[in-house]
């Protein structure tokens, strides 16, 4: 096929904001009016082409039309404006669960499913078995999909997505759900759908991911198309002009936070180059500032990080019981830094887990998980796979033994 997969012109999409609606022809007449509502334009001057054989990224805060666009991509909204033209035969996986049915077993699903993809009985009969290999799930596709766990909705539907054989696979965040061995392999299949020159388009929240994975990255903020080039140009700008690296999770979200609240962690920030925030490059200095409240005196209390890949692989841990002073006594409100002379973390996303407790660690006091996500850019002459640097350097001259040797 020849030009792009993908051409965006001019697009535009609105929905309704309502502020209360009518439930029933009842309402209405007894109301006398219309329902309120809000026009909200999700998307707004679109233009855009994807490449073909390539893999397209798009980033942007939450609500800031990625997932519209990407479903206006799919053909599962229209647009109220503009035109998109595809070439080639487009699968997606967009949303947990999307086109299962609760109650039917995970047998009848994969026939649903594969169906409304546009597969037949036949095509699925024969795919039917590297369909579930895939997936993993052998031992329950005989058990209603209602009492699947999220990974294991995901893991199915991404199974039966490429299994129609796409020219055009459009994923969704959904992905970050799923465990470690499955994430490797869904990585090993979009290495041989580029292989094989197909064209990928994916939404995600892990820039990290977002540059190693993609070839060109499109910037999208409250419905518009700001910028559009390099993974590592992107996501750098696009990291250095939020701030949201310095809320609970990605984009606002709140992590899961426990304990007995005494001593409280307020806040974690990464501190470097003189300013809070944007993306640190490997080997600079840096510090994680950690700040807290004691409601009441709280003896020997220790503070501690945990900084993990967004997909749950852990990378250090370290508190202050380890490598830092425990004070007698705090009361009141103060900060306790970690500073890192040198950053050994290579290029991509991280989260931070923080927690307070007492000495011994069986009292917490505080725990919040994604209290931080920061991204690591590329340092000259540095390593680029992997998650940390081993800071080293090849001497040469590199000479061959001499016989006898």
């Amino acid at each position: 096929m020849n030009g792009p997969a993908i051409v965006v012109e001019d697009v535009a999409k609105r929905f309704r904001v309502y502020h209360e609606r009518n439930q029933s022809l009842k309402i209405a007449l007894m109301r006398g009016k219309r329902a309120n509502y809000d026009e909200f334009w999700a998307l707004q001057d679109i233009d855009l082409q994807i490449p073909q054989g390539k893999t397209f990224g798009l980033v942007g805060h939450n609500g800031s039309g990625k997932s519209t666009l990407l479903k206006c991509l799919a053909k599962i909204l229209v647009p109220d404006r503009g035109r998109i033209t595809a070439n080639g035969k487009i699968s997606a996986l967009l949303e947990l669960g999307a086109g299962f049915h609760a109650e039917l077993s995970g047998r009848d699903n994969v026939y649903l499913n594969g169906s409304i993809l546009g597969l037949t009985k036949r095509d699925i009969d024969a795919r039917f078995d590297d369909i579930v290999g895939f997936a993993g799930l052998e031992q329950f596709i005989d058990s209603p999909v209602k009492n699947y766990s999220s990974g294991m909705y995901v893991r199915l539907g991404f199974s039966v997505a490429i299994s129609v054989d796409p020219d055009i696979l459009m994923v969704d965040e959904v992905l970050a759900v799923g465990d470690e061995e499955f994430q490797r392999r869904c990585m090993e299949k979009f290495q041989e759908f580029r292989d094989d020159g197909r064209t990928i388009v994916v939404v995600s929240h892990a820039l990290g991911t977002m540059r190693s994975m993609c070839d060109e990255v499109a910037w999208l903020d409250h419905g518009r198309l700001l910028a559009v080039g390099s993974p590592s140009d992107i996501v750098d700008e696009y990291s250095g002009s939020s701030r949201h690296d310095q809320v609970a999770a990605a984009d606002g979200d709140t992590g899961a936070r426990w304990g007995t609240g005494e001593l409280q962690v307020t806040g974690v920030e990464l501190v470097h180059g003189g300013g809070v925030g944007g993306a640190v490059r490997t080997g600079e200095p840096a510090t994680f500032r950690l700040t807290w409240a004691a409601h009441e005196p709280v003896a020997k209390p220790v503070f501690a990080i945990d900084i993990d890949t967004p997909e749950g692989v852990s990378v250090t841990s370290t508190a202050t019981r380890d490598a830092g002073p425990v004070p007698d006594v705090l009361e009141g409100e103060g900060h306790v830094d970690l500073v890192v002379p040198r950053l050994p973390l290579l290029p991509g996303t991280y989260v931070v887990r923080s927690w307070a407790s007492d000495v011994g660690g069986l009292h917490v006091y505080d725990q919040r998980d994604k209290v931080l996500r920061f991204d690591v850019a590329p340092a000259p002459g540095r390593e680029q796979g992997g998650l940390v640097t081993l800071d080293g350097a090849w001497q040469p001259p590199m000479r061959p033994h001499a016989p006898g040797r």
